[in-house]
C-alpha cells in the first residue's frame, strides 16, 4: 500500500480533510526518511549505507577494520597510515554507536506523535529539531574522523582516494538511474 493510500485510508474523504490528508502523507513521509537516515546513520547498519566505499560517509571507515583497508588499497598506505587510520575512525565508530539508544528513541517518540488520534504538530516539530540536533553531531564527528585522517594520508594518496570516490559515486549513480529507469517502466497494478 503506498503512503498515499495509507493516509486515504486514515482519513475519512470529507472537504476539509485534504489538508490533513496531506499533512498525514508529510507525516508518514517524515517518519520513514527519519527512519532511513537512522539506519544510514548506524556504522555497518543495513546495505551499509551512501559513503561506505569514500571517506563521505560513516560507513565506509567508521568500524576502522576492512572498509579502512579496501579504501586504502592501491594507495601505497603504510601500515602504520593503515593502524592510525583503523584507530581514528574506530574511535568515531564508537562514539557514534553511543548514539544508536537516543536515535531509536526518537523514532519510537516519532512512531507515537504519528498513531495518535489527534496528531500533535508541535511535539512533530520539537522531534524534527531534536533529529536534526543530532544527526548534526554524528556529521560533525564523522567529519573529524575524515579531517584526522587526512592528516596521515600524502596529498597524492588523498587525491587517488578522492579519484576512486568520484568513480565509485558515478557508478552508485548510473546504478540509481537504472534502477529509476526500470522503476518508471515497470507497469503499475
Amino acid at each position: 500500500m503506498s503512503r498515499t493510500e495509507v493516509a486515504a485510508a486514515v482519513v475519512p474523504r470529507t472537504a476539509g480533510s485534504r489538508g490533513l490528508k496531506w499533512m498525514l502523507s508529510g507525516m508518514v513521509v517524515a517518519v520513514a526518511a527519519t527512519f532511513a537516515l537512522s539506519v544510514w546513520a548506524q556504522p555497518g547498519g543495513p546495505g551499509h549505507g551512501p559513503g561506505m566505499h569514500g571517506m563521505d560517509g560513516p560507513g565506509m571507515m567508521m568500524g576502522g577494520g576492512r572498509g579502512v583497508d579496501r579504501a586504502l588499497d592501491g594507495l601505497n598506505a603504510s601500515e602504520a597510515q593503515r593502524t592510525q587510520i583503523r584507530q581514528i575512525f574506530k574511535a568515531a565508530a564508537d562514539d557514534l554507536r553511543g548514539q544508536r539508544a537516543q536515535r531509536r528513541a526518537l523514532h519510537e517518540r516519532g512512531l507515537q506523535i504519528f498513531a495518535a488520534p489527534t496528531v500533535d504538530a508541535a511535539a512533530a516539530e520539537q522531534l524534527r529539531q531534536q533529529m536534526q540536533a543530532l544527526q548534526e553531531q554524528a556529521s560533525k564527528r564523522r567529519l573529524q574522523a575524515m579531517l584526522d585522517a587526512s592528516k596521515v594520508l600524502t596529498p597524492e594518496q588523498r587525491a587517488k582516494l578522492a579519484e576512486r570516490m568520484k568513480q565509485r559515486e558515478e557508478i552508485m549513480r548510473e546504478r540509481m538511474e537504472r534502477r529509476d529507469r526500470m522503476e518508471r517502466e515497470r507497469p503499475r497494478q
